[in-house]
């Protein structure tokens, strides 16, 4: 390994010394400095737009972006004088000035770094009254609302969308003032290539982007009295929830989330991993017929929404390899409108069943026909609120959430195993599905059941497993720019996979696009210290649970035995699989996408 060459120089009269091809920026935070920014982000690329980062080199003619510019042996850094601080405020105060005036109403109030850096760098007042720009709001989308008016221009959206998601839906559009971040061609977002994944909101500083709202229907079937309100909430919503509240990371709170939502007024409270456990009945078997009838291999999973959104756009080559089973949310919303209504005698139509979600993308897949029940004529999932929107409702009903006694979920759609609860980050669904197919393969019990590759935070894992004196070849991968990795593979016939795992965002659903802002927390979008803290949660609750193979859990058994027949059986296939078509525009795939 090539010798780490080590810099010395001075920073704030204080000696520093960090490997060679540092930035300032990053050599200031060795020793407690942090310059104030707004465009950089560690795990993007550079940008220096926004300015904000500016430092005083001795030597250099005039100040330097310090989140670009390298430091260097010998150099002596100022990073706050009387005109450093000038110059960051007037940058400041030139955005609040061509910025909306509704801080109050904001969506981002109290959340925001454009907010928190006026603060900090002392603007008090609005100097500059002038044209100001204005955009109509792009509302076109059900995932996700585009405030063009709120854009800084930082990037990160069209960073992330390309370089993390390999996507590219965002990029620029006009020129000097009238610049403004759009899909492309400027088309609404519903006409775009977006997954829906919503990691433009995660990064935004501000409220640029924004989860399409759905409470507010929420609170509208509450009060009406003819409707009978369900909900369920899914394993990574209980891991981040607390995070909402000021509660440390990784903290579970499945019984207060429960307790709050029977507050509220919902007339039952479901898990949404025991539509997990049922998919995994579903996709295992699906993935044991097509060993055992040649294919097509590999399967790949359909539990992302916003993967799903991306293949038909991208990949529609390959969705024959897809599993046809739905996603853990949609499985529980059509037994909730089947079995669970036909169990209490109560009109399916009369049923209003709400998803609190992880994904903004929930919010599409909810919205899809193939998706819906009775010939495609009832929703399964009526709305889906993100673990955000959650957290406001709890909030806006004034419940006390860190003082309320942990409660149960409802029968009969609310016992899991601890595979249901692993589905909430990378590799979980793999793990779940492989402690069950072994079982299904064999007609043995697997023991050992924590597969420690699968576990990491790899960006693409491979694991072999043997199973009945043969190798399945596994892989997962998380972050759709990943997934391209992969599918090129899969495409090219250049890797054998048998069972392939995708998730839309980085980390899984614990990195949704629709958590708890990550800065609630002293963290940053993508914090992958986050996420496995998040994630250590749901592992926390798998091993917690006596019962931690799906096909053991006794209440899939039961469903199984006096409603659907098998895992595969016709009325299975009616009401829990459902199939996909290539989808306009399509994508294509660049080479130039950086996980």
């Amino acid at each position: 390994m090539e010798e780490v060459r080590m810099i010395n120089l001075t920073i704030d009269g204080k000696p520093v010394s960090v490997p060679e091809g540092t930035s300032i920026m990053k050599a200031a935070e060795t020793i407690g400095v942090k310059v104030p920014r707004l465009c950089y982000h560690p795990r993007l690329s550079i940008e220096g737009a926004c300015r904000v980062c500016v430092v005083e080199v001795e030597g250099m003619r005039s100040l330097v972006a310090s989140c670009a510019y390298p430091a260097a042996d010998g150099m002596n850094v100022k990073t706050i004088t009387p005109e450093i601080r000038e110059i960051r405020r007037d940058i400041v105060e030139l955005l609040i000035d061509n910025h909306p005036m509704d801080c109050q109403c904001c969506e981002r109030d109290g959340n925001c770094e454009l907010q928190d850096l006026a603060y900090t760098t002392g603007v008090r007042e609005r100097y500059f009254k002038g044209e100001r720009k204005r955009y109509e709001i792009d509302n076109s989308f059900v995932a996700v609302t585009r405030i063009p008016e709120k854009c800084i221009m930082c990037h990160r959206c069209v960073r992330i969308c390309g370089e993390v998601q390999g996507i590219h839906t965002l990029g620029y559009t006009g020129r000097g003032f009238k610049t403004v971040v759009t899909p492309a061609y400027n088309v609404p977002f519903d006409e775009s290539i977006c997954s829906a994944c919503g990691q433009c909101i995660n990064v935004c500083p501000t409220a640029a982007f924004l989860e399409k709202d759905a409470v507010h229907d929420i609170m509208k079937a509450l009060a009406d009295p003819d409707k009978h309100v369900v909900v369920q909430f899914a394993p990574s919503v209980r891991a981040a929830i607390g995070e909402g509240f000021g509660i440390k990371p990784g903290t579970p709170m499945q019984g207060k989330t429960v307790a709050a939502l029977r507050m509220i007024g919902f007339d039952s409270i479901f898990d949404t991993e025991v539509g997990a456990d049922v998919n995994i009945m579903e996709e295992g078997m699906e993935f044991v017929e097509r060993v055992k009838n040649g294919g097509p291999l590999p399967l790949i999973t359909s539990c992302s929404s916003a993967w799903m959104k991306f293949a038909e756009h991208f990949y529609a080559d390959l969705i024959p390899h897809i599993s046809s089973t739905k996603s853990p949310m949609s499985i529980l919303g059509s037994l909730a409108k089947t079995y669970y209504a036909e169990k209490q005698g109560i009109d399916p139509s009369k049923i209003f069943s709400v998803g609190a979600m992880c994904c903004t993308a929930k919010k599409f897949e909810a919205a899809r026909p193939e998706y819906w029940l009775n010939d495609q004529t009832m929703p399964a999932v009526d709305r889906v609120m993100t673990t955000r929107e959650l957290v406001w409702l709890i909030k806006s009903n004034g419940i006390d959430f860190m003082n309320l006694p942990d409660e149960e979920f409802d029968d009969p759609l609310g016992y899991s195993t601890g595979a249901g609860s692993i589905f909430g980050w990378t590799g979980g669904l793999a793990e779940s599905v492989l402690r069950s197919v072994y079982y299904f393969l064999t007609g043995e019990t697997l023991t050992d059941i924590e597969f420690d590759e699968l576990r990491t935070m790899k960006r693409i894992k491979r694991q072999t497993i043997p199973i009945a004196g043969r190798d399945y070849n596994i892989v997962v991968a998380h972050g759709l720019a990943n997934a391209h990795e992969v599918l090129q593979a899969v495409r090219n016939g250049t890797e054998k996979i048998d069972f392939l795992e995708i998730m839309g965002c980085p980390g899984g659903c614990i990195g949704g696009g629709g958590q708890p802002y990550a800065r609630a927390t002293g963290s940053l979008p993508l914090d992958e210290n986050l996420l496995i803290q998040r994630a250590a949660a749901l592992r926390s609750e798998d091993r917690s649970k006596t019962i931690r193979r799906s096909y053991e859990n006794p209440w899939v058994q039961r469903l199984y035995r006096e409603y659907l027949g098998e895992p595969l059986s016709e009325k299975a296939h009616h009401l829990l699989h459902a199939t996909y078509v290539p989808r306009e525009p399509v994508g294509i795939y660049s080479k130039e996408a950086r996980p």
